[in-house]
């Protein structure tokens, strides 16, 4: 059974997801702050969350910031706000997509299904890829899907941002185009922005590059995509 954490202090909305997902034998935790999400998620193991942005104290940027400082859960978004600005701000932080209210859940629903789906994919393709992959004295530890800095630190990855650079260490020298990279990481075709790709680009360099404002590892190739320079060794 799927098992759910709502993030959201609207009593009416969680219990109406709470009905509708239960037809479909998925269960429905809920949570009304950050600090009940935190107690949740310490007590028991979820497969996603659906986290609203604007909550009493504590906000779900601020939430979904301190999350992929330790987790890569997959997190849905939901905002009321239509604004661009606000979308972008959640994929940056790591958030794997996002709904505005108002919904239809059965929206809701082929959203969560569609996530739970790529992380799926992802992890079934994976499976029968080398131990770890390295580069730079970097090291991506597949199976765990830990990425560790030279000095050993591990470095928390969001389940896009796992993905991308799965597909950059699995092509490394070759000029991949923002939709090549959307088919390898299984992006979904409701993502929004044509630029989606540039955020998930913009949020591993800030990872992995001594300098983002001038990528080493990740070059841009003007007009035609992204190249990924480093040798690449398998073990």
């Amino acid at each position: 059974m799927t098992r759910i954490l709502v993030v959201d202090d609207d009593i009416d909305l969680l219990e109406l997801m709470m009905t509708f997902f239960g037809r479909y034998d998925i269960e429905i935790e809920t949570a009304s702050s950050g600090q009940e999400l935190d107690r949740k998620l310490a007590e028991s193991a979820f497969d996603i969350i659906i986290l609203d942005i604007m909550l009493p104290g504590e906000d779900g940027i601020s939430i979904c910031r301190r999350m992929r400082e330790k987790s890569s859960i997959p997190v849905i978004m939901l905002t009321a706000v239509s604004e661009t600005t606000e979308r972008v701000i959640g994929l940056e932080l790591g958030a794997d997509d996002y709904v505005t209210k108002p919904f239809e859940p059965r929206e809701l629903l082929a959203r969560v299904r569609a996530v739970l789906r790529r992380v799926s994919e992802r992890y079934d393709s994976h499976k029968s890829s080398p131990a770890s992959l390295q580069c730079r004295h970097w090291r991506l530890d597949v199976a765990r899907r830990e990425l560790r800095r030279p000095d050993h630190t591990l470095i928390p990855l969001s389940g896009g941002e796992f993905a991308l650079l799965m597909t950059f260490l699995s092509h490394p020298g070759q000029l991949l185009s923002r939709d090549q990279l959307l088919d390898y990481t299984k992006g979904s075709a409701h993502e929004v922005f044509d630029r989606s790709i540039d955020v998930l680009v913009s949020r591993l360099r800030r990872k992995i590059e001594a300098d983002p404002r001038r990528p080493e590892i990740i070059k841009t190739v003007r007009s035609m995509g992204y190249l990924f320079s480093p040798a690449v060794h398998k073990s």
